[in-house]
């Protein structure tokens, strides 16, 4: 069968926009081709900074015939309605038609239109023009004459207007053949804003511009390698981390890998070279994370660290030049390292000044006064200029300041409950926005925290305070490590709380799949926390706390504000529910144990573990037996409107299994409520298990639906005491199997 081959060149795309838009061309050819009848075996796309190729194999010569069905009108209906029939369906007379006969509807006429298939070539020439046209590009821009209003004539070239093509850069060319591996390929030449798709691209546009006939795939991309492009992204991904570690180990030195970076890099180059550069060994004062961060922002470069060691770095850094110099890479290595120096210049001036004292301490003192601080620590002053400039957080939320004083509120809260020091809890938290005031986190705002830590540590902060401030951003994400201690989780939790409350109390939640201020991942970081650290958080009493210090009057807190709190639990429950069964819970066993009321998610952690061994087990199957018929039974009565009695009464009891029962019942739920309150949870299911014996003598011996209204409603009751004896537990009826 034959494949297709499709490239579109353009000038250099954002790395960042390369790997989707070339898995959005995939699917929008594909799917297009589906659409109007082909089938195909396989596709595969690449990408490099200039061009998205399509690979597409065993694509079908042509799509099959079709016949379709239209109905017409009733036999009996007037000429107009038969003639409009006869020309929608493309009939020069109603002898064309069948008549079919509805035993509802009567007799009424039916045209069979075959409509033969289309070659494939001419799907694709029709299906190509309208994906391009349309293609999802973030941005894109109009260039060239496309770029000129109609009419407006510029160099000879005349305008086109605005229904021209809008690409993300230039597009230059389209290759498009389709062919099998034996037979000679044919070039599809559909036209798009004048350039007509061929068989022709282009190498590396400076080793080798010329111009490169293609047949298929396979020559297309030997003769891409033999002018300097390697087509893969992976590849080149590859041959960049290989290079690059045995460049840095030539010369006694670690990489620093970087996924990220060499994700990026990969997108920036099409025929990668490794190049090793250098700067002065004083800028290695600064911390090591400004560097990293100042050399990958600014030059896309990767840095090093001695051979062996963990930590720190050297002043040596890798990079990624997209040409073979012939002068060994020295003039790309000097203007590289030129552009280094400069930027980790300005990076150690960040890094002293903001060690410093700030030049207006006489104006924050109001604000030192407010949360505590000393004037006389660089970090205490961020802090203080922080609230004096009423920074705001969120339009309806308030400033940074306030947003402090209510997590402060609530960790005040918390530290008892995690069992930190209060004091050490209250200094991290008045220090823990305090960075956002210092350059370096402005110039490297995904340094925030970590820059906290380092400059507390400095001016002589406890330990934990600095690993606090750092801290209270995690996780930040569902393989982030956690807190390091009880005071950092103490931080990070009211942190979290506080965010999850106000956009809560302002009605700013989560919608399908959009989450603008990430508050699942805060409810998530919420639940790890809890479940990793073992936590026992009176969840509820801590929301409506949040809520009231997010209301702007506390004193006059309308209801709207507290209503909120339970469905904030509900979002908390369903993370819970993420998480679990990320870690292997079945989800029917969750639903068992968890109610809309659970407040201590520990807990319902501990019960669905509990739940998860003990259901599998021959207790938990004489269990799960022996009370879903119970369940289910009452269940059914209850919706018929039966009625139930209040409670069980021995007087009405008339066979010995009715009371061998009731006796059964009343010492397993002593004993389950008593492993409950102990925590116990898997010894409450074993007390409850040995349910099962009796319950089936009851079922074997007795009638329950009795003809005497009151003894029916007693037998009902015994089954309701089985259901809440259980209930205290798991609600079984919701366990599958």
């Amino acid at each position: 069968m034959p494949d297709l081959l499709l490239e579109l060149r353009s000038e250099e795309i954002p790395a960042r926009m390369q790997r989707k838009a070339a898995g959005d061309l995939k699917k929008l050819v594909t799917d297009a081709l589906v659409d109007a009848g082909l089938t195909y075996e396989g596709a595969r796309e690449y990408w490099t900074p200039r061009r998205l190729t399509l690979d597409i194999r065993g694509l079908s010569a042509r799509s099959a015939d079709i016949r379709e069905e239209k109905k017409g009108p009733s036999v009996s209906a007037p000429q107009g309605a038969i003639d409009g029939f006869l020309r929608g369906a493309g009939l020069t007379s109603i002898d064309q038609a069948v008549i079919k006969t509805d035993p509802k509807k009567g007799d009424f006429y039916i045209a069979y239109l075959d409509k033969p298939g289309r070659a494939a070539e001419e799907i694709v020439a029709d299906v190509m023009p309208v994906i391009i046209r349309t293609f999802p590009w973030p941005k894109p821009m109009r260039s060239g004459a496309a770029s000129m209003p109609k009419g407006m004539t510029y160099a000879g070239i005349e305008g086109r207007g605005p229904e021209v093509l809008r690409w993300v850069r230039p597009l230059q060319s389209i290759v498009c053949t389709f062919g099998t591996d034996h037979d000679e390929t044919v070039v599809i030449p559909f036209e798009i804003d004048g350039i007509v798709a061929g068989n022709v691209t282009y190498g590396h546009r400076f080793h080798a511009p010329a111009a490169i006939t293609v047949r298929r795939f396979d020559d297309y991309v030997a003769s891409l390698e033999k002018a300097k492009v390697i087509l893969d992204a992976e590849r080149r991904k590859q041959i960049i981390a290989q290079d690059a570690a045995n460049l840095a180990f030539a010369n006694g030195l670690d990489l620093v890998e970087d996924e990220g970076l060499l994700e990026e890099v990969s997108g920036l180059v099409e025929y990668p070279h490794v190049l090793l550069g250098t700067f002065e060994q004083d800028y290695l004062s600064i911390p090591a994370e400004i560097i990293r961060l100042t050399i990958k922002t600014n030059q896309k470069c990767f840095v090093t660290r001695p051979h062996g060691a963990t930590e720190g770095l050297s002043n040596h850094f890798v990079l990624i030049s997209n040409i073979e110099a012939k002068d060994g890479g020295k003039e790309i290595i000097h203007g590289n390292g030129k552009v280094v120096r400069a930027r980790l210049s300005d990076a150690k001036h960040f890094w002293t000044r903001d060690q410093g004292d700030l030049p207006d301490l006489d104006t924050l003192k109001a604000s030192a006064e407010k949360f505590g601080l000393d004037l006389k620590k660089p970090l205490d002053q961020r802090m203080a200029k922080l609230d004096a400039l009423n920074v705001t957080f969120h339009a309806k939320l308030g400033t940074q300041g306030e947003r402090v004083a209510r997590i402060r509120a609530l960790a005040k809260e918390l530290a008892p409950v995690v069992g930190a020091d209060e004091k050490l809890v209250d200094r991290a938290v008045v220090l823990a926005k305090a960075d956002l005031r210092t350059e370096a986190v402005g110039e490297f705002p995904e340094l925030q925290g970590l820059m906290g830590r380092r400059y507390a540590a400095l001016q002589g902060e406890d330990a934990s305070v600095a690993a606090a401030i750092e801290d209270h951003w995690k996780p930040n994400g569902p393989s982030d490590r956690l807190p390091e201690d009880k005071v950092g989780l103490t931080v990070a939790l009211a942190d979290k709380l506080d965010t999850l409350t106000g956009f809560w109390a302002i009605d700013e939640k989560p919608t399908g799949s959009k989450d603008p201020y990430a508050l699942r991942r805060a409810a998530l970081g919420v639940v790890r926390m809890i479940l990793e650290k073992g936590i026992r958080l009176p969840l509820s009493e801590l929301l409506q706390s949040g809520m009231m210090l997010n209301a702007e009057n506390p004193a006059g807190l309308s209801g709207s504000y507290l209503a909120a709190v339970p469905d904030l639990v509900s979002f908390f429950h369903d993370r819970l529910k993420v998480y679990l069964r990320d870690q292997g819970a079945r989800h029917d066993l969750i639903d068992a144990v968890l109610t809309p009321e659970a407040d201590d998610l520990l807990m319902v952690a501990r019960r669905v573990e509990a739940l998860t061994a003990f259901i599998t087990s021959e207790d938990g199957i004489n269990l799960l037996a022996g009370t879903k018929r119970a369940t289910q039974l009452l269940a059914a009565e209850e919706k018929k409107g039966t009625v139930v009695a209040d409670g069980v009464s021995d007087a009405l009891f008339k066979l010995d299994a009715e009371r061998n029962l009731f006796a059964a019942v009343t010492e397993a739920t002593k004993a389950a409520a008593d492993a409950v309150a102990g925590e116990d949870f898997r010894s409450a299911m074993q007390a409850l298990s040995k349910l099962r014996a009796p319950v089936d003598t009851f079922f074997e011996d007795v009638l329950v639906n009795d003809d005497d209204a009151a003894i029916r409603a007693n037998r009902l009751a015994l089954l309701k005491a089985i259901r809440e004896a259980t209930g205290a537990v798991a609600d079984f009826s919701k366990i599958t199997g």
